[in-house]
């Protein structure tokens, strides 16, 4: 699993150019669903069929990571840009990125005035070897991502895009670990998360589930001084969400995680997040309503290019998944 996770996190995929990512899990669910499809906003929809006796499940993973996009193009070649998605100016000073045409830049920024302490966004530039604006080798609109290779330390898995290629290799493996359930389980790798859950959002309305599971990153409390306080640490387990800064997860679908959690000896921990959400909001919003909820991987540095997680803690989801659609549901 380590060897699929890192050619997810290593591939291009900022939001709305998720189509590398997509390929590359198309060919990582071979043999393993009954069903492909891709629909007009670009998610991925494998389906992996039931025995008929079970409901119509949706699980998502978002394909999109964060990065910068092409605004301007000074007379000097440099290139100014907008972020695509949360990104922090403090986070990405010093930094590589990759162009989707493979052109390579590094990111730095102007004087700092006026008592600044971090350079706003608009005093970035990327510098990308250019002398002038015909000799640059990037264009207004053009996408890019952070660039940092897969490493592992201490049992730990640190990459850029954790969030949430982790998600989408979770459900790969849930896939292909699934033998036999009971549910039409859609696993569905979506797009634009990062930039309003838009993916999940129409998704959630073609499938119409009975029941929604997003799988995503979520932030830790373990590091010195978090600048959010959390009960949420690596190497304890998966954790079950039951709020974030955008929805109540379903007391029953919560309850329904914790209760096969605890049956299976699986460690796992409550999250309860101030701010941010998961396709999970998308999902219970869409229709008239679908019960959902969220496992959510506990992750330190989220939108850095050097995001980590825990193997173990992502071992974990995974068995927590199958033993969850491989029963029927409690209600």
């Amino acid at each position: 699993m380590k060897e699929t996770l890192r050619r997810l996190v290593e591939t291009f995929g900022p939001s709305g150019h998720e189509q590398r990512v997509r390929a590359l899990i198309l060919r990582e669910l071979a043999g393993s669903v009954d069903d492909v499809r891709t629909d007009a906003l670009g998610n991925l929809i494998a389906l992996k069929r039931g025995d008929g006796t079970g409901r119509r499940i949706m699980l998502a993973a978002h394909m999109d990571e964060i990065g910068v996009m092409v605004a301007y193009i000074d007379t000097k070649g440099f290139v100014r840009v907008h972020p695509i998605g949360g990104v922090s100016p403090l986070l990405e000073v010093g930094g590589r990125v990759l162009f989707d045409n493979g052109t390579v830049g590094v990111i730095s920024y102007e004087k700092l005035t006026g008592g600044e302490q971090v350079p706003p966004m608009e005093k970035l530039f990327v510098d990308v070897g250019a002398t002038s604006r015909d000799t640059c080798p990037v264009g207004v609109g053009d996408a890019a991502c952070f660039l940092q290779p897969m490493v592992e330390a201490g049992g730990h898995w640190t990459a850029k895009a954790m969030d949430d290629r982790v998600g989408c290799a979770i459900l790969i493996e849930t896939a292909r670990a699934l033998l036999r359930t009971p549910h039409d389980c859609y696993f569905v790798f979506s797009t634009q998360e990062e930039v309003g859950t838009r993916g999940a959002t129409t998704a959630a309305y073609g499938i119409a589930p009975e029941v929604g599971l997003a799988v995503d990153v979520t932030l830790s409390g373990d590091t010195p001084e978090p600048a959010v306080r959390m009960a949420v640490s690596l190497d304890a387990g998966p954790a079950i969400k039951v709020k974030d800064g955008g929805m109540l997860a379903t007391a029953w679908v919560k309850e329904w995680m914790i209760d096969t959690a605890q049956a299976e000896g699986i460690p796992f921990q409550l999250e309860v997040l101030p701010g941010g959400t998961t396709d999970a909001r998308a999902i219970q919003t869409t229709r008239e309503g679908i019960p959902s909820g969220c496992l959510s991987i506990p992750c330190r540095y989220v939108h850095s290019p050097s995001e980590t997680v825990s193997a173990t803690d992502v071992a974990h989801a995974v068995k927590l998944l199958v033993a969850m659609l491989s029963r029927p549901l409690p209600r």
